[in-house]
């Protein structure tokens, strides 16, 4: 195993072994290793790069790849509903030990941080001893745990503007911890920007947006001149039921296609009614 000190370090070790595992936290990868999915020839250490666990908020927020779900607990980055999703991962062992930029790289549909980020309209860093390049999170997953990072490239960091305080995560398992999310859902209004955005997790192939839903809800902001207003029952209904329509689930052992559609027309209603009343401040 190779240990980087530096970012640098870490780049040029990946250049000498593209397709290297990188370790950072360890959470998905030695899942991997203890059922037999996967059999390391060379792993690069990175959970020692100081670069990697810097984060800035200035009219755009930028998360190192290294910070864990307890430091985005812990530390201001202005995004509640990312807040609210950093505490549903694992326990606080785990959360103390994955990172961000591990779930971004894993690219599960069930991991808890990206309906957020696809809701913000985040951007992911990548680096290579070759240069460095900007994709679009909603580019960037491929499928299920597949992603257009190159073999020499690391996760450096994930950028997205400040979108303010309306927004929100909801996410329904199998229980109330430590669970692997049935689906999940991310609403941010940027009041701002007037924007809509909708990630939904745990229902398809990736992680999906529901462009009907957002172009809705950005109509009703738009009546309300994107003030705080109390959206009717009627709007919340079917604001929830056009996420439900863009979800793909599948049958599995967490539940069933109907079931998740369910879920997302559900948690869609509440989001919307959670979210359309709060004041953004200063």
């Amino acid at each position: 195993m190779d240990v980087a000190r530096d970012l640098d370090g870490a780049l040029a070790s990946l250049a000498a072994v593209p397709g290297a595992d990188v370790l950072n936290g360890g959470t998905d990868l030695m899942v991997e290793i203890n059922f037999g999915r996967k059999r390391p020839t060379a792993v690069i250490a990175i959970d020692r790069v100081a670069e990697l666990r810097e984060l800035s908020k200035n009219g755009t927020v930028r998360v190192g790849a290294g910070v864990t779900f307890t430091m985005l607990l812990e530390r201001d980055h202005g995004s509640s509903a990312l807040r609210e999703a950093a505490r549903t991962v694992g326990s606080p062992q785990i959360r103390n030990a994955a990172t961000i930029g591990g779930n971004v790289a894993t690219s599960s549909p069930a991991g808890d941080a990206l309906p957020v980020l696809a809701a913000l309209d985040a951007m992911v860093h990548l680096r290579s001893s070759r240069g460095g390049r900007v994709v679009p999170f909603r580019a960037f997953m491929t499928g299920p745990k597949k992603n257009v990072r190159a073999a020499d490239e690391l996760v450096t960091a994930i950028e997205w503007n400040d979108a303010g305080p309306a927004q929100v995560f909801m996410k329904v398992g199998t229980r109330n911890a430590m669970v692997i999310a049935v689906a999940g859902l991310a609403l941010v209004a940027d009041r701002v920007r007037g924007r809509i955005g909708v990630g939904l997790g745990s229902c398809g192939p990736t992680i999906l947006r529901a462009p009907l839903a957002e172009a809705f809800a950005a109509g009703l902001f738009d009546e309300a001149g994107w003030r705080p207003f109390a959206p009717s029952t009627g709007a919340c209904a079917e604001f929830g039921a056009l996420i439900a329509t863009a979800a793909r689930p599948i049958d599995d052992v967490r539940g069933t296609a109907a079931y998740r559609r369910h879920v997302l027309a559900v948690m869609g209603a509440r989001a919307l009614a959670r979210v359309a009343p709060i004041e953004r401040t200063a």
